[in-house]
């Protein structure tokens, strides 16, 4: 064996293979693999966006890099302006309108690779959406600050796919299944701007009231500023409460009337018209009756379908904690209860409380009333609500009560449950809900989740939808 042999065997089994490698293949196995420039372009995008987030003082090398980027991929440079709204980028690019619905979520590529250059382009919007919408300074906010913040948060909701309004509380919150914590933050956001808004000059002036879209965040602060508007200020603001109320009304009409539509009471014979015939069931019937020589049907007897249908006379009591944390809960369920007390046969109670309970079923078809009635904020006192909302049951199985709260009574917690346990076990359907709001959020105090989830009712979701198709197994 020579030298050279010797020090061949001499090396670990991995550094003999790499030298039985070609000189080309041994380079290439030193060398990292080229970065993709699509990959460096979005993170140039993403990186300016948390810097403009957290620090509004510009970086000059990421606004220089994110404009190359922005014009390399075709993208107008307006994207980058944070004093372009969503609506005035696409004024002037009417084509990026399609590619702002839906872009939160893409629809996956059918062979599974990933489209790097489509996701620079996404990134590009995405990060205009989300810099407009997040990013929100701070001093005293105008009307107009407000519609166009109100503006761009819709164009993001729309990118997740939601209709606009609908993770905030808005006209479209029927619509939304989930809101998240998507609906939460823009929730938050909105209502601080409304907060920093000078609303009762705001208010006082026509022109600019009328650029106000009414949201959940603006109702409240309303609600709780009534008793200080007056003349002017005061007819705006019950009228952006009366267009707030109608839009919701709208959307929560439509799901109610799908969900309340009764059995067939097959008790009650059919009625015997031309329009209720059940031809196919007829001809199935006499089939026996054809006559192959004359090619002809005789029919002995005509089917109708059944078109009546089951409804009972149906009690519904809805008590309202209208504290300080359940603002979202008492304007859907005000307007909730006012939708069922139109409905055919069901006769609705409504009591508002927090340490008084007040008795609002007078006014019920009139949500716009009741929430001008109502006082919002302070604290709460259950036992008072239950010894109002108690006498109101006159057929304890005829009847249901729909409780919404967070039910944080403190000292009166072992009283309120004792009185809903007496309800319950009466015969009386009690569903209690954490609260009922477009983005679902709910918060309820563990001791009575605890308790209901032991007595068999268990807390309703927060979600308005949940509350809707509960109502419905009652009412049919």
């Amino acid at each position: 064996m020579t030298d050279a042999d010797a020090s061949s065997t001499d090396l670990p089994p991995a550094d003999r293979r790499s030298t039985d490698l070609p000189p080309a293949d041994r380079r290439s196995t030193d060398l990292p693999p080229a970065p993709d420039p699509d990959d460096n372009r979005r993170q140039v995008l993403y990186w300016r966006l948390l810097a403009r987030l957290f620090d509004p003082e510009e970086q000059a090398a990421l606004e220089a890099a994110s404009l190359a980027v922005v014009e390399d991929i075709g993208l107008p440079s307006a994207l980058l302006d944070p004093g372009a709204s969503v609506d005035s980028v696409v004024q002037r690019h009417p084509e990026l309108a399609d590619e702002f619905d839906g872009l939160m979520t893409p629809e996956p590529d059918p062979d599974g690779a990933r489209d790097r250059a489509a996701e620079v382009r996404r990134a590009a919007l995405a990060s205009k959406l989300l810099l407009n919408v997040f990013s929100t300074g701070s001093g005293t906010v105008s009307a107009g600050q407000l519609a166009r913040w109100q503006s761009d948060a819709g164009w993001l909701e729309r990118s997740l796919g939601c209709p606009p309004g609908g993770l905030r509380g808005g006209r479209g919150a029927g619509a939304v299944v989930d809101g998240g914590g998507a609906g939460l933050e823009l929730g938050a956001v909105e209502a601080d701007l409304v907060r920093r808004m000078h609303l009762r000059e705001v208010l006082a002036d026509p022109a600019l009231a009328a650029r106000l879209t009414p949201s959940m965040s603006l109702i409240e602060q309303l609600l709780r500023d009534k008793g200080n508007l007056s003349g002017i200020a005061l007819a705006n603001a019950k009228s952006l409460i009366r267009r707030y109320v109608d839009e919701v009304a709208q959307v929560l009409r439509t799901q109610v009337e799908k969900a309340t539509v009764g059995e067939l009471d097959r008790s009650v014979p059919p009625k015997r018209v031309f329009r209720n015939l059940d031809l196919d069931r007829t001809i199935w019937k006499n089939l026996t009756n054809w006559s192959p020589e004359e090619e002809r049907l005789y029919v002995d007897r005509l089917y109708y379908r059944h078109t009546v249908r089951r409804t009972t006379p149906q009690r519904l009591v809805v008590v309202v904690d209208q504290s300080g944390s359940m603002v979202d809960s008492m304007v859907n369920c005000t307007i909730l209860a006012s939708i069922f007390a139109g409905l055919p046969k069901v006769d609705v109670h409504l009591i508002a409380y927090d340490t008084r309970a007040i008795d609002l079923t007078p006014w019920v078809h009139d949500p716009f009333d009741v929430l001008l009635r109502t006082n919002l904020g302070g604290g709460n006192d259950g036992p008072v609500a239950m010894a109002m909302a108690r006498p109101k049951i006159a057929e304890p199985k005829n009847t249901v009560m729909v409780w919404i709260s967070d039910f944080y009574e403190f000292d009166r917690s072992q009283p309120l449950f004792e009185g809903i346990e007496a309800v319950h076990r009466s015969g009386v359907r009690f569903i209690p809900v954490g609260s009922v709001t477009s983005s679902g959020r709910q918060e309820v105090n563990p001791w009575f989740r605890e308790r209901f989830k032991a007595l068999g009712t268990p807390v309703v979701s927060g979600h308005i939808n949940k509350l809707v198709h509960e109502l419905k197994t009652f009412l049919t």
